[in-house]
């Protein structure tokens, strides 16, 4: 019997970008949150002889997916294969909602659901650290999909940390017709930060370090968890958690945290504590310029002060944006407002790592 898993997409509340590493990647600080938006990832799988090589099929609706090894998915499936010492054939449909390449994380959640969906459909059990590795090891957003919710996320985006939540909360993303390549974007960053001589200078790894500490203290889990910081992380795994609050559902990772209060709760809104931080999307600087017309979305998004964005940003490199509202009321306006200059717009909320993991499988 097939297994179906909602595979949601991600924003980046702020994404701060490091100097290149010497495995050429950038060191990031960045706060992902889970949106109600997703694609459908089923599978289906049977173990085969431990004799036989494992067999994988991919289908998809949508034309720029690869359906061979390229995939996330496939990888995915493939590491989690070798892992558990497994032969299975394994087929999995992907049923596209997401824009492929704008920036939310979409073919990162693919690849989590495959892996969810395959431990239901072959009883596979991997521990954490294993699961996260293999996360890490198809892509840099992956793991934050095995918790949900909001997640700090550190070294190149990995090393991922859960945080405390926010109430479910009014978003509209908008989805410009025009693409960003991320390794462009980051190119320009480093171009940028030379041309100011801030590429070399000491302070910037302590800034990662720092913001890091402003995600975490904002977002602790409180009063009765436990603060997460990213000092905790564990290199092993790749992850931050609280062992006394972890809990595990069907295979999954889950961590508890107080539920959320109200949106309208200005003094236990930890979202409106963030955006008092002054977070931001580091890339907005490179890529702006570049497509101004990303900029006039975000401000179309903003709105006016009394019934704008409590916050709006460019989600990772790009293309899409996204604002969050304090009713639906203000979300559906914002949306209008980006749909009425050509650029399409859809109207989601958060999801809070609770939601996340009650409505993950799709029966």
């Amino acid at each position: 019997m097939a297994t179906r898993v909602r595979s949601h997409c991600k924003i980046n509340l702020g994404l701060h970008i490091g100097p290149p590493r010497a495995d050429g990647f950038h060191g990031l600080a960045t706060l992902y949150e889970t949106l109600a938006l997703y694609d459908v990832v089923t599978v289906t799988a049977k173990r085969l002889p431990d004799a036989e090589a494992s067999q994988i099929a991919l289908t998809t609706n949508h034309p720029l997916v690869p359906t061979d090894s390229r995939n996330t998915a496939w990888k995915m499936v493939e590491r989690a294969l070798a892992q558990a010492g497994v032969s299975a054939e394994v087929t999995i449909n992907i049923q596209k909602e997401l824009p492929v390449q704008g920036g939310l994380g979409a073919g990162s959640a693919n690849a989590a659901a495959a892996l969810l969906g395959l431990q239901r459909e072959l009883r596979l059990t991997f521990a954490d650290a294993d699961r996260l590795r293999i996360a890490a090891e198809v892509g840099s957003d992956v793991p934050l999909f095995l918790i949900g919710g909001a997640v700090l996320g550190t070294g190149r985006g990995e090393v991922v940390s859960p945080m405390r939540d926010f109430p479910p909360t009014p978003c509209v993303v908008a989805i410009p017709e025009v693409g960003v390549s991320t390794p462009r974007a980051f190119q320009e960053w480093d171009a940028l930060c030379a041309s100011a001589s801030r590429l070399t200078g000491p302070g910037q790894p302590d800034r990662l370090k720092e913001l890091s500490h402003v995600y975490a203290s904002v977002l602790k889990v409180n009063p009765d968890g436990v603060s997460p910081t990213a000092e905790q992380a564990s290199e092993s795994s790749g992850i931050l958690r609280d062992q006394a609050a972890e809990r595990k559902q069907g295979g999954s990772l889950e961590w508890n945290a107080p539920e959320p209060r109200s949106l309208n709760d200005l003094a236990g809104n930890p979202l409106l504590a963030l955006v008092r931080t002054g977070i931001e999307n580091d890339f907005e600087q490179v890529v702006f310029p570049q497509y101004p017309l990303l900029r006039e979305i975000k401000h179309l998004l903003m709105g006016s002060s009394e019934t704008g964005a409590i916050y709006a940003a460019l989600s990772g490199s790009g293309s899409a944006l996204f604002g969050l509202y304090r009713n639906e009321e203000d979300a559906r306006a914002a949306q209008q407002r980006v749909q009425a200059a050509g650029c399409k717009a859809l109207l989601t909320e958060t999801l809070p790592r609770s939601e996340y993991w009650r409505t993950m499988f799709a029966e």
